[in-house]
């Protein structure tokens, strides 16, 4: 129901939001800041309102920043303002027994002003009366000015009590030691408010909440982030202050002004098919429209400026707000949007520091808006049919995987969950770094790659199995081809186009979406196998290409490697899902020649956790019914939790390895010489140590990085090759040895 119009400064409404109701004042053109905490004008008229609206449960400021006071904050003003009401209404506590007019006065000045505009120097005002009056009282030898101070005391004294019982003095009285009156920096640690600037939807807590404590703080750009670890939370708050919270108050208008007319111009679902042409469009135009705007308000811009207002506007039309924002920063692993949107806040998971709750606020505007974005980009529907929506996000600073959930799925309306992909394709000597594979491990994986194996990645969400297999994308030889597969494309298939590979992404239909003009994933599988002699990559097997999968595998069709990500805990869990869930026959299973199992570690307190390759696993072909009880998978690798790390199993260095036998069985230099085999996956184990090494001594992670490691593989491979033809054989200590002198080569030369 509204009140009154907002077209003047004082003017206000108030919005139902639900059970809800929302106090907005129009703060526009007042010549002080429009926020409680800041200006003792900016209270007393926010607590005059809720002396004549008692319902109020939340409050906005509205001005070039909307300030929001949440339920908690608001209670606290309504304290204080029905604490004003009663005082007003209670005549014994204004005149009980009041002869002399100073009391009075004093008494209306704090009761009637001071308490609705500061009540924290109201109560400080209470307390200094009460302590001269009692000197007054110890210096009188008169026993009716006695008796009179006396009463007013105890006035005094029952109204300090009122004003103690308020929430709003309980938490300021921890800031009281060196008070100064009229201050107001104890409302700042005591009101939090999130801020909004008017052309967006999305708030934002600009000040972290007392007491806590800054445990990291780095920049992303402009954007600046604070880690603050909060008292009673056993989440850390990730604090992120973008640059659009920074402007001056005549850019916010010029932002307004542009935002408002490029809302006429809706994107078509064409311009939508090219998400990076359509923002640079709207980057163009906008940015030519702030300029033209600040020139006929007389305000000079630079042409940084201009660039940085450009970047803006697009974020906030086309783009997806501080969602965008989040995704810059590549320590962000996942973001989560709970519904009902607006309520709570976006939580990420955080490189450094896990799961972490942050302080913005999207609103349900927000979530709409991305609703119908991602419908338009993605080509797929989300509805009550289907209330499921798999996609992705390609930015100009980060890419992300997209879940989306709506009605009736999720009661709740809408909820998000983005899942952030390095910027750059992962390696093996990046997960030695990080201890989540042992060098041994890479090397073992890097021969089996070579062997041109069958690999399943497994293990449960966020366990790091698509970035394994993305990682192993790059230990395949630049000169073979390869074919991904996935219906939401996270393998980082366009940087390794960049670097020379020669790949071909297929896009199908997700096995969530009922309905879509994608093929489906079996028929992506069988047009695969038209394209010649491939590497087969697939994202996720979880439907009906399984079948057609395992088809491909049986037949030969496929003379290079074949690997993808399947859900499953240990290697028996994963034949469980292809079996019996997915149907594939138990003898097709048996074209699986390793399971890789990575999982998250958690510390014992349960606070932390870190991903780790706990096995590698062969599917051995002699078994009929249950590979479990005919021993069909053997461990070749298993991880140990006391050393933390991925070991071999005596079946490995014994050489009891049917697949490795198989491998060695196609390499004249290696045919029945266990010994020359292992020692190639040692060499290969060394490499990546050494590349880890230096990169550590060096402090250069560019060493770690799929550059620099696709330029070792390829020079590992023509050294092997060279060595070969000169001795006939395969030596380890010589490939080693020309290998590591090209390395402190390329590290002179290009002085990484």
């Amino acid at each position: 129901m509204v009140i009154s119009n907002k077209s003047q400064p004082g003017d206000y409404e108030i919005e139902k939001q639900g059970n809800i109701d929302i106090l907005k004042i129009n703060c526009q053109n007042y010549p002080y800041l429009p926020s409680v905490e800041d200006n003792a004008v900016g209270m007393s008229v926010v607590i005059d309102k809720l002396i004549e609206m008692p319902s109020i449960q939340r409050i906005i400021l509205l001005d070039r920043r909307n300030y929001e006071y949440d339920y908690d904050q608001t209670r606290m003003l309504m304290e204080i303002a029905n604490l004003y009401k009663y005082l007003i209404k209670e005549k014994k506590i204004l005149n009980l027994s009041l002869s002399s007019d100073y009391f009075k006065v004093n008494l209306q000045t704090i009761i009637m002003s001071t308490l609705k505009s500061d009540p924290v120097g109201a109560y400080i005002e209470l307390k200094r009366l009460i302590r001269d009056e009692k000197i007054k009282i110890e210096n009188t030898e008169f026993m009716d000015e006695v008796n009179k101070r006396t009463g007013y005391i105890n006035i005094l004294t029952k109204l300090l009590g009122l004003f103690e019982d308020a929430k709003i003095i309980s938490l300021a009285k921890p800031y009281l030691d060196g008070y100064e009156f009229g201050s107001r920096s104890i409302y700042k640690q005591i009101f939090k408010p999130t801020v909004t600037p008017d052309f967006m939807f999305t708030k934002l807590m600009a000040q972290p909440p007392m007491h806590s404590e800054e445990v990291d703080a780095y920049s992303i750009g402009k954007t600046e982030i604070n880690i603050f670890k909060i008292p009673e939370q056993i989440q850390n708050l990730y604090h992120v202050i973008p640059p659009e919270f920074k402007l001056e108050e005549e850019k916010y208008e010029l932002l307004d002004l542009a935002r408002s007319a490029l809302a006429e111009h809706q994107p078509k679902r064409e311009e939508m098919i090219d998400p990076e042409r359509m923002r640079q469009t709207f980057y163009n135009i906008g940015r030519d429209m702030i300029q033209e705007l600040a020139e006929h308000k007389g305000i000079e811009l630079r042409n940084k400026e201009l660039n940085e207002l450009g970047e803006i506007l697009v974020r906030y039309t086309v783009g997806f707000g501080l969602i965008e924002i989040l995704l810059e920063d590549p320590k962000i692993q996942d973001i989560t949007i709970n519904g009902p949107i607006g309520e709570t806040p976006m939580f990420v998971v955080h490189e450094d520091y896990d799961e972490c709750i942050t302080n913005l606020y999207p609103s349900s505007e927000d979530g709409e808006s991305w609703a119908s974005k991602f419908r338009i980009l993605s080509g797929r529907p989300l509805d009550e049919a289907n209330p499921v929506l798999d996609t992705e996000l390609m930015l100009p600073k980060a890419r992300a995987r997209v879940g989306i959930m709506t009605r009736p799925l999720n009661p709740s309306g809408l909820a998000y969950a983005f899942r952030r992909h390095r910027d750059k394709p992962w390696t093996y000597p990046l997960f030695i770094k990080n201890r989540m594979l042992s060098p041994l491990a890479a090397g073992l994986l890097s021969f089996l790659v070579d062997g041109n194996r069958t690999l399943l990645f497994a293990g449960t969400r966020s366990s790091g199995k698509t970035s394994i297999l993305g990682s192993t994308l790059v230990e395949i030889m630049r000169k073979y081809r390869i074919i991904t597969i996935e219906d939401t494309e996270e393998l980082p298939v366009d940087a390794l186009r960049k670097m020379n590979y020669n790949i071909q992404s297929m896009k199908v239909r997700s096995a969530l979406t009922k309905a879509s003009a994608e093929m489906e994933a079996d028929e992506g599988i069988r047009t695969s196998l038209r394209f010649g002699d491939s590497a087969l990559i697939v994202g996720e097997i979880r439907s009906t290409e399984a079948l057609a999968l395992y088809e491909a595998m049986r037949i030969g069709a496929l003379s290079n490697v074949v690997a993808g990500t399947i859900h499953g805990a240990n290697p028996y869990g994963v034949f469980d899902r292809v079996v019996n869930d997915l149907g594939v026959p138990r003898t097709s299973f048996k074209a699986t020649d390793i399971i890789i199992i990575s999982n998250p570690i958690r510390s014992a307190d349960g606070l932390h956790k870190q991903r780790r390759v706990l096995s590698i696993s062969e599917v051995r072909k002699n078994w009929e019914d249950d590979p479990i009880r005919e021993k069909g998978f053997v461990d070749l690798m298993k991880y140990n939790s006391k050393t933390d790390s991925l070991e071999p199993t005596p079946d490995l260095m014994n050489g009891d390895s049917e697949i490795i036998k198989e491998i060695a069985g196609n390499v004249k230099e290696w045919i029945g010489n266990w010994d020359a085999v292992w020692d190639n996956i040692l060499l290969r184990a060394k490499i990546k140590e050494t590349l880890v090494n230096y990169a550590l001594k060096l402090n250069q992670d560019s060493l770690l990085e799929s550059e620099f490691v696709i330029e070792s593989n390829d020079m590992f491979h023509r050294i092997s090759d060279s060595i070969r033809e000169k001795t006939g054989n395969l030596d380890s200590k010589k490939i080693y040895f020309e290998w590591h002198e090209w390395l402190k080569r390329a590290l002179k030369k290009s002085i990484i």
